[in-house]
């Protein structure tokens, strides 16, 4: 018998170092009126020099393992998404894994750059649903200020550093996940990436030099593909669950940018009051950005239980992934 999944926990961990658009001005060729009306952004997290994605990660997994009543050897399976890892390999997970001393878990990093957690709940929702695994542990990390360009201001405005960890276990029927919609499109790969670091384009002195190690973004296309999908996604999303717009109670999206918030939330005919946004305070934390949003949300009294959720990002790859969710927490 299929089994209902849902977060049973939850948590996150956000930098104290805090980097407004006014000390921005005095590093690049920007300024705070420019970067609030495009983006809707006036502060982000920056990590401290030596802390990694992982170290964060295992802060935001231990928050949500004590919001879920629960062990770090209760967990089954650690799933870790994100597009700064600390290394190639071993996986953030496995690095995860040691830090919290998850030793019965099984570990592995998910890459769907800022659809990741979507997709990490997706995968660790099966392994409950069928019976595999009783508690998967979720987390979106990032430590982006360490792969940004900070001459780049189409890019360095951008980004901040934070992570956000679900603790994913059996929930009463109806309640949890109830509709998923994955996508992707690989022809859209050069809009959004890190040239560098693998094998189609190893390390060299000459790849360090012209800063193909950074982020690179073609700012307007992602723009276009975000508008596009982000709503379309959410809206399979709910045709899965049999949910509609007017039995949404918030919608918690990717935040990425103010614009791209507002028009997904218009297609969806959602009210903005019903639209969780903290991109103003933590900039676009990528794979963190859903679980962060949903956590604070969660802490600041938003979220009740029997409210219907739609998360939704999208991301290099390109990516895209909806979920819905009925929150099975008792608060």
């Amino acid at each position: 018998m299929i089994k209902s999944v849902g977060i049973t926990g939850i948590g996150y961990s956000v930098p104290e170092k805090i980097v407004t658009n006014a000390d921005l001005e005095k590093i690049v060729d920007t300024s705070d009126e420019w970067i609030v009306e495009r983006t809707g952004i006036r502060e982000r997290r920056i990590a401290a020099e030596g802390v990694s994605t992982s170290a964060l990660a295992a802060e935001a997994a231990l928050k949500a393992l004590a919001d879920a009543k629960l062990s770090p050897e209760d967990i089954d399976l650690i799933i870790v998404g994100s597009a700064s890892p600390d290394m190639l390999f071993p996986s953030t997970a496995c690095l995860v894994q040691a830090k919290i001393g998850a030793k019965n878990a099984g570990a592995f990093d998910l890459s769907a750059a800022c659809s990741s957690f979507v997709y990490g709940m997706s995968v660790g929702s099966q392994m409950i649903a069928t019976g595999i695994y009783k508690h998967v542990l979720v987390i979106g990390a990032e430590v982006l200020s360490k792969i940004i360009d900070w001459q780049d201001r189409n890019t360095c405005v951008l980004f901040g550093d934070g992570a956000g960890a679900a603790v994913l276990s059996e929930v009463e029927p109806g309640y949890g996940i109830l509709g998923i919609d994955l996508g992707a499109d690989g022809t859209g790969a050069d809009a959004l990436l890190v040239p560098a670091g693998g094998t189609r384009m190893p390390a060299s002195a000459e790849t360090v030099a012209n800063h193909q190690h950074f982020v690179h973004m073609n700012g307007p296309e992602v723009f276009r593909f975000a508008t596009k999908v982000m709503g379309a996604s959410a809206i399979r999303a709910m045709e899965h669950a049999g949910v509609t717009s007017d039995e949404v109670d918030w919608l918690i999206p990717h935040q990425a940018n103010t614009r791209i918030i507002q028009s997904a939330a218009k297609r969806l005919h959602v009210p903005m009051e019903k639209v969780i946004v903290n991109v103003d305070r933590y900039g676009n934390t990528s794979s963190a950005s859903i679980p962060i949003a949903l956590a604070e949300a969660r802490d600041q009294g938003k979220i009740k239980k029997g409210d219907t959720l739609v998360l939704v990002g999208f991301g290099g790859g390109l990516t895209w992934a909806g979920c819905v969710l009925k929150w099975s927490k008792e608060e």
